[in-house]
Formats: structure tokens, sequence, C-alpha cells
């Protein structure tokens, strides 16, 4: 018998009954001979979700884009302006516990506040290796590892961009489910730029995240250095005491003489 394939479906709501008020949720795999006989209800992209002991409710919804896409992870019901953590896919740091990068350091602590919160937003965007890929990425460390290059440099002496992430997907699909506000849990001024520019409302939340090893050091002072990033050094792990706004930033400017202006909140 063969596999069922995948069919893209039409989902109305399940909480309303109102033929204007259909959702649309694209590319959601459901088999042909099964869907049939499952309601609107049943076909919600939403159940709840475990994490160390504590239960959330949990809808998916996906970003589309070629390059740049993945998913909202929409934790609980959200607020005015709810926490948010934009994170790029990393195998070695989210899966594997590698000590030389702050990705899982990151995503960890991210969820933790998340959680303690009892709601907020994870965009998981399958932009591995800052957008180069997992086998550019293992390439670029072994270009590090000879050359002794950080990885900026090291994607530059393969011929790669040295961050090729674009985050303007990810504000359209914060702005599609009514998020103008938020609180934005990030060390990375290209995200707050990507997502002020679009027009929604940032307050950033830096988090400081200590990493073990040699490289995994040299790789948070290369993106101070480099790409401008913000990483609290004198505080705990959430300093919420700190808030950041993006300096208006010239067409012709170049992406990395970025930087944020920080204030502590009155």
């Amino acid at each position: 018998m063969p596999c069922p394939t995948p069919s893209t479906q039409r989902i109305p709501d399940a909480d309303t009954v109102s033929e204007e008020r259909l959702t649309i949720i694209d590319a959601i795999p459901v088999p042909p001979s099964v869907a049939p006989g499952l309601g609107a209800d049943d076909l919600q992209p939403e159940h709840q979700f475990s994490r160390r002991g504590a239960q959330l409710r949990v809808r998916v919804h996906p970003i589309e884009d070629p390059d740049n896409g993945g998913y909202l992870l929409v934790f609980g019901d959200l607020g005015p302006a709810p926490l948010v953590r934009v994170h790029s896919r990393c195998l070695y740091g989210d899966a594997l516990g590698s000590d030389d990068c702050d990705c899982g350091p990151e995503l960890a602590l991210s969820m933790d506040l998340i959680q303690a919160e009892g709601a907020g937003v994870l965009a998981y965007l399958e932009q591995e290796g800052r957008g180069a890929g997992l086998v550019l990425k293992a390439i670029g460390y072994r270009t590090s590892e000879r050359y002794d290059l950080d990885t900026f440099d090291s994607y530059a002496k393969l011929g790669l961009d040295p961050d090729a992430r674009r985050y303007e997907p990810v504000a359209k699909a914060l702005l599609d489910i009514g998020v103008h506000r938020l609180r934005l849990l990030t060390n990375n001024p290209d995200k707050l730029q990507a997502l002020a520019e679009a027009g929604i409302e940032v307050e950033v939340l830096p988090l400081a995240v200590r990493l073990s090893t040699e490289r995994g050091q040299r790789y948070l002072d290369a993106k101070v250095r480099r790409r401008g990033h913000m990483i609290p050094r004198d505080v705990g792990p959430w300093a919420p005491e700190y808030t950041a706004r993006a300096e208006p930033v010239a067409e012709e400017r170049p992406r990395t003489r970025r930087r944020w202006l920080f204030g502590r909140r009155r």
C-alpha cells in the first residue's frame, strides 16, 4: 500500500463558525486517507508542551521564506508586550550542547524566562551556520583552526557572507499574529534593527552567557568586536534594568558599524 502524500489544508478556526474567519495554515502535512475523518479542531497545530516539570500550551505558526523561514512557537496567552526570542538553528549548540558557542545557553535561558512568565514567543529560524548551512559551518570551523581566524574571517576567506541571515520574515510573521510590541531576548543589534524597521516597538533584554572554552570566549569577543553585540559581563543572566534603542542608521552606513545606545530604565 503506497504511503499517503502530504496535502495542504484550509482549516477553519476552531473558535468561530463564521465563514469569513477561516484560518489558512499552509503546508501542514495531513495524510489524505486520514484527514476526511478529522474535524477542524483536530487539525489545529496546538498542544500541551512539557518542559522541566511544567506545562504550557504551544501553537505553531510557519514563517514562510525560502532562505530565512522557520516557525513561531507561541506559548501561553500573549500579553501586550510578550517576551520574544528570535533564534537561528544551531545543531551543535541547541542539540549537542557545544561549549564553543552561546546558542544553546541563550535558547535555554530564553525558554526558562518564557516559561517562568507563562507566555512568550520563540521564533526558531532555519539559519544554521549564520545562513551558510551545517557543512559550510563545519568547513568554517576548520578554516578557523588552520589559519587562526575568528569565524567571521574564516567565512570571508571561504568567499561566504560573514552573516547571511535576515529577519524581515520573522518581523512580518510577528505582525501577522498581532504582536506590535515586544521584549526581545537578544544581544544581536541586527535582530533589533529588523523588527524596529518593520514598525514593531522593541525593548531589548540582553542575555548574559558564559562559555568555558577558549574558542567559545574568542567567539563572544568577535561578536562584540565585529558585529556590535552587547553581551553583559557584569550582571546576572537577565538584565531587565537595561534597555536599548537602535540608533538611526543611514542607508549607506555599513552594517558592521551599527551600534546600540544603552541606558538604565528610570
